[in-house]
C-alpha cells in the first residue's frame, strides 16, 4: 500500500518545502505532490510533525560501528551490526571499509558484502577497499607490511564484486597507469589516499581514471608553492570529488573552507571514517594489535596517530554547518546527493524525487534523527540489535 509522509519540511532540489507530501510504495518514491492532493487521502498516512525530511545519508567510508570493526570479522553479521549502528544517525547507505589487509581477508570481505546485498540487507551499497596499494610514507594507522603493488590477481580480486559498488583507495605513485585504466574500465571507483604522489603523478592518474580523493588533506602530499602535490591536484581538478572528515580533529575548518571555495559545488562530500565506537558504549578498540582510544571524538593510538573517527553522519552535518559556515541545505546534500553522485548512484539515491530509492531521514531542528527509511521500510532510529 502507498504511504504518504505528511506534515514534513521536504528537502527537494529547490530547497525545503513545507507544502509537499512524499508518496512511497515499496522501495521507491512514487511521487512528491502537494499536501492536499486527492492521492494523499487514499494512502496510508504518516505524520512527520513538522520535522525535516531529507534524503538518507550516504557514507563512503565506514570502518566500523556498533562495537565492531569490519577487518576483525568480515562477515554478514558484522555488516548488519555496522549498518544498524549507523542508521540511527541517518545513514541509509554505506560502504563498509576494509583497511589494508591480506588478499585472503579482502576476498572474504568482498564475499560477505556480496552476500549481504543479495540478502537485501538494509544500507549496504558495496565495499570500500582502503588499500593495500598505498604509500609507506603516508601510511597513517595502516599496517605498511600489508602494502604492495597490485598484480593481475589483485586486479581480478578488487573487481570481483558483481553487485553494488566497489571503491578502491590507492596511492597513484604505487600503481601503474595501465592498472588504473583497467580497474576503471571494470567499474571500480578509484580514489587517491595515503599517498606521497607528486602533482604530476596525481594529474596523470586523474587522466587514467582516478575519480576522487579519500579524506582530503589527510595522509597525502600537501599543497606547496612549487610542488602542488596531491592536495593541489585535487583542488584544481574540476571533475573529481573530495571526501572530507569534518570532526574538528582531522583537518582545520579553515582548510576545509578553502576546499569548498576551490571545488565546484557538488564535488565535496562528507564521510565519517567511523570506527567501532559509533553507536556503541565502549570508546576503545583494537586495530593491528594496538589499542585505539577515543576521547571527545578523537581516536588515536598510544603515539597519537589518528585512527579513524567516532563521527556519525548526523554529527558531520551539524559540524559542516557550524564549522564550515555553510547552509543546512548544502550540508545535507554533502551527506546525500554528492556522495551518491561520486559513486555513480545519482539516478537512484540522494534525492527526494519520483523514481528514487525511498531512503530517507527525518530530523528535528537540532538535527537529531527521529526516523529513517531504507527501501521504504520505516526503521526506528534508536533501535539496536
Amino acid at each position: 500500500m502507498v504511504t504518504a509522509l505528511i506534515n514534513g519540511r521536504v528537502l527537494t532540489d529547490r530547497g525545503f518545502e513545507d507544502d509537499l507530501t512524499v508518496l512511497i510504495d515499496g522501495p521507491r518514491i512514487v511521487d512528491v505532490i502537494v499536501k492536499d492532493a486527492a492521492r494523499v487521502h487514499t494512502a496510508r498516512t504518516l505524520d512527520l510533525h513538522g520535522h525535516m525530511l531529507a534524503p538518507g545519508f550516504v557514507d563512503c567510508q565506514v570502518n566500523g560501528g556498533g562495537g565492531v570493526l569490519f577487518n576483525d570479522a568480515p562477515a554478514v553479521d558484522t555488516l548488519r551490526r555496522i549498518a544498524t549502528a549507523h542508521r540511527r544517525f541517518g545513514t541509509t547507505g554505506l560502504l563498509p571499509t576494509l583497511i589494508s589487509d591480506d588478499a585472503d581477508v579482502m576476498r572474504v570481505a568482498i564475499r560477505a558484502v556480496a552476500a549481504a546485498i543479495e540478502q537485501d540487507m538494509p544500507g549496504i551499497l558495496g565495499i570500500h577497499l582502503e588499500g593495500p596499494f598505498l604509500s609507506p610514507q603516508r601510511k597513517g594507522i595502516h599496517n605498511a607490511a600489508k602494502f604492495h603493488a597490485p598484480d593481475a590477481a589483485d586486479i581480478d580480486l578488487v573487481a570481483s564484486l558483481n553487485v553494488g559498488k566497489t571503491l578502491l583507495t590507492l596511492a597513484p605513485e604505487e600503481v601503474p597507469l595501465e592498472t588504473l585504466r583497467e580497474l576503471a574500465a571494470r567499474g571500480v571507483v578509484l580514489a587517491a589516499g595515503h599517498t606521497a604522489a607528486s602533482y604530476a603523478q596525481t594529474r596523470a592518474a586523474l587522466d587514467a581514471g582516478l575519480r576522487g580523493f579519500t579524506h582530503l588533506y589527510n595522509a597525502m602530499s600537501p599543497l606547496g608553492s612549487r610542488e602542488p602535490g596531491v592536495v593541489g591536484a585535487a583542488l584544481e581538478d574540476p571533475a573529481s570529488w573530495c571526501g572530507i572528515i569534518v570532526d574538528g580533529h582531522h583537518v582545520h575548518p579553515a582548510a576545509l573552507r578553502v576546499a569548498l571555495a576551490a571545488k565546484a559545488q557538488g564535488k565535496v562530500f562528507l564521510v565519517t571514517d567511523a570506527m567501532p565506537p559509533v553507536g556503541a558504549e565502549r570508546s576503545d578498540f583494537q586495530l593491528n594489535g594496538e589499542t585505539i582510544t577515543c576521547r571527545d571524538g578523537l581516536c588515536t593510538n598510544a603515539q597519537g596517530v589518528l585512527a579513524g573517527s567516532a563521527l556519525d553522519m548526523a554529527g558531520a552535518v551539524r559540524n559542516a554547518v557550524a564549522m564550515l559556515h555553510i547552509p543546512l541545505v548544502e550540508a545535507l546534500r554533502m551527506a546525500s546527493a554528492y556522495p551518491a553522485a561520486f559513486l555513480g548512484l545519482d539516478r537512484s539515491h540522494g534525492r527526494i524525487a519520483a523514481g528514487y530509492a525511498a531512503d530517507l531521514v527525518a530530523l528535528d531542528d537540532d538535527l537529531k534523527v527521529h526516523a529513517t527509511w531504507i527501501g521504504g521500510a520505516l526503521i526506528d532510529a534508536h533501535a539496536r540489535e
